[in-house]
């Protein structure tokens, strides 16, 4: 798989809802199932089902459990180093998990759903990188 049929694959689902661990392009998806998407689209079955997980970004939980799924399915990446169509993770504050994910689409853009809106490509803000916590690659990418 390319990184450009990554990107491509993510494109797909702009402008679909945000609804909560939803995953259904077109109808509904939060910031995971946005991710899970894309792994059907390209890869196939999903290789686990996500646990029932809070809407709530700040919350406290002191587990990394969507950067240990990550870890469990995708090649990590430096955050230095990330590459279009890489998965990003981003926690809101330094002592708080990582509860954020998106596709890096371009250097300097990212493909993300977010509470009150829909699927939406933004510009990859300074702010966005003071929170990028991970950075992964689906398994099997070349460029």
């Amino acid at each position: 798989m390319r990184r450009d049929e990554i990107v491509e694959a993510a494109r797909l689902w702009l402008g679909t809802p945000y609804h909560h661990q939803a995953s259904l392009r077109g109808v509904g998806c939060d910031c995971l199932g946005l991710v899970r998407g894309i792994w059907r689209d390209l890869l196939g079955d999903e290789p686990e089902a996500p646990p029932p997980y809070t809407p709530y970004w700040a919350e406290s939980l002191r587990q990394e459990t969507l950067a240990s799924a990550a870890l469990r399915h995708l090649a990590p990446v430096a955050i230095t180093a990330e590459r279009r169509g890489d998965v990003l993770l981003f926690r809101w504050r330094e002592h708080l998990p990582a509860k954020h994910c998106a596709i890096l689409s371009e250097p300097d853009r990212i493909i993300h759903a977010h509470d009150g809106a829909a699927v939406a490509e933004v510009a990859f803000t300074p702010w966005w990188r003071r929170h990028l916590s991970h950075a992964f690659s689906f398994p099997g990418v070349t460029d």
